[in-house]
This record gives structure tokens, sequence and C-alpha cells, in this order.
């Protein structure tokens, strides 16, 4: 469900690096060149691109970005360019550091990949930093956080779509009893939320609800303070609808008071190919402007026109 617009002809990737080339020579960069290239090249387009730019002129195509542009612009076509995975390891590895630490971001990547997807941010994080995901969330977490980020990030879920009913009648009252007695980080409400299918965690929440007559996350409101029950919450919502959790993220970064650039980039650049026609339909259900206009109305100039291109905005 991406809503990525690649064109019905794509150049060759020799024909796209050249291009680029130009974009970078003479008196200024021509940064339009530059969207209308990658903004519209899925996944595996980029990566031939970054290969043919390599072997053609002896540069990382990404260097090359990274000097001709600036600021928040920069980070969106830097960001995009990226292999996915790649993408991914660099923004978990950036969640990890001691000034840019984010338990969110980390828990957001865990819970929206697939199982083989996430494989590859593991693998694509071997290669880049020469060490495991598992060891720098343990080694940068603690306590409940460091409980439930380690083995979902260390997750390989089962994608079928099977569904054990029995067990998810008796998964969904040992996770009424863990919260009925306020024992959120429970051994077992976390084994259930990091190694279950989301098909078998879906039928296991759907019984919650029918069973005891209230969603699981509202339960999971008991101390709005708490901020280890924020996470576990935003884990169930990104494992069982993640539309909604990115729409609120996206509502989020760009109602606060000055923008959230880092949030807004990061949600457009990676779901973009992923599932963003269902993010953009919840976010005009939920705030009744599309997501195209809030984006127009709270940023601009080559960063606004990157960001449209890739939400698929008109004919941008």
């Amino acid at each position: 469900m991406a809503t990525l617009k690649v064109p019905a002809h794509v150049p060759a990737p020799s024909e796209d690096a050249e291009q680029l080339r130009h974009a970078f020579e003479g008196w200024g960069t021509n940064e339009q060149l530059i969207i209308d290239i990658l903004a519209h090249r899925n996944a595996t387009q980029r990566n031939l691109i970054r290969k043919t730019y390599h072997e053609a002129y002896g540069k990382d195509l990404l260097r090359s970005l990274d000097e001709e542009l600036s600021s928040d612009f920069e980070r969106a076509v830097v960001l995009f360019t990226l292999d996915p995975a790649e993408r991914d390891a660099y923004l978990a590895n950036h969640s990890t550091k001691r000034f840019t630490s984010s338990n969110w971001v980390i828990m957001e990547i865990a819970c929206t990949r697939s199982s083989l997807q996430l494989f590859n941010v593991r693998k694509a994080y071997h290669a880049r930093y020469k060490k495991s995901l598992e060891e720098d969330v343990a080694h940068h977490t603690k306590g409940d956080y460091r409980k439930l980020l380690v083995p979902l990030v260390s997750a390989f879920r089962y994608e079928g779509e099977e569904v054990n009913m029995t067990l998810a009648k008796s998964e969904a009252k040992i996770l009424r009893d863990k919260i009925s007695d306020k024992e959120y980080s429970d051994e077992e409400v976390i084994r259930i939320v990091t190694t279950r299918s989301k098909a078998q965690l879906n039928a296991t929440l759907n019984h919650y609800n029918t069973a005891f007559g209230n969603a699981i996350n509202k339960d999971l409101k008991a101390d709005a303070d708490d901020e280890f029950l924020k996470l576990l919450r935003a884990a169930i919502k990104c494992l069982t609808v993640p539309e909604k959790y990115f729409e609120k993220v996206l509502r989020q970064a760009i109602n606060k008071l000055g923008t959230d650039e880092w949030a807004l980039t990061r949600v457009v650049t990676t779901r973009a190919e992923v599932d963003m026609v269902r993010i953009k339909e919840e976010y005009q259900r939920r705030n009744s402007v599309s997501l195209e206009k809030a984006i127009a109305g709270d940023t601009s100039g080559d960063y606004e026109k990157m960001l449209l291109a890739l939400i698929g905005a008109g004919d941008v």
C-alpha cells in the first residue's frame, strides 16, 4: 500500500546517475532534479543508482548528497536514498546514543517491520557498526525498558495468518490478570507481546476486548504518567494498528510548537514505500485535514517538496 510514484518508464540507473552528477555540478545544486529522480525510484532502483554512481564517478552518492545539500532537506534525501535495512540500522544506532537516545524509535523499528525486514536490520547493523543491535539496546537501556526492548529487537515472529483461539483466550486472561495486579512488566506480559505473531496477538487482544469490555490499551492507561506504560501501549499499537501509531507521531510532530522535523522526516522516509496510503487516510479521519495540507502548511522549500513527493501528493 505504498504511495511512492514511480514513473511508467524508468530511466536506466546509468542515466539517473549521470543526471544526479549534473545536478551537483555548476554554480548551484539542482535540487528539483534530485527530487525528481530519488523521490520517484523504489528501493531496488535507488540501490542500483548508488552502485552505478560509485562505479562511474568513484564516489558514494550519499557523500555527494551530504556535500551538496543541507539541513532538513539533506536529511530527508539521504535517509530515503539509503537501503531500508541500512536506514533502520542507522536510526536504531542513533537512538542508542547518549544525546539522541529514543526507546520509542527502537520499539517502532522492532514492531512495525516484518520478521525478515527486522532480521535484515540486524544484519545491516552488524555490517556497519561491528556489533549487534541487541547488545547496543541492552547496553543503553535498563530495568523494564531493557526487559521489553531486547526481546522486541531480537524477535523473529511467525508471519502467517493461522490463529489458535484457545491460546488467544488463555493469554487474554493472563494479560487481564497481570494488568489488574499492575504487573505491567511481568515476564508473561513481555513474552506474549514480544513473541506472538501479529495475527495471534490481534486475536488475543480482540478476545480481551470482548471478554473484559475494554480495549487493552485503555486498561494500560491506569497511570497516565508512567513512561514504561506509554511505551508498552505504543508497542501494542505498532504491532496491531501501525497506521494509528504513525498518524499520532505525525500529528504530534506537526502540531508541536516548532515542528519536530526529525520525527516528520523519519516517518515519511520509512513509510513512503510501505503503508503511507493507510497513514494518510487515518490522518484525514483523525484531523479533518489531509496530511499533504498539514505538511505544506508546516514546512517550506525543497524540504516540503521532497516530503510531498514521498507521500504521493498530487502530481509532485
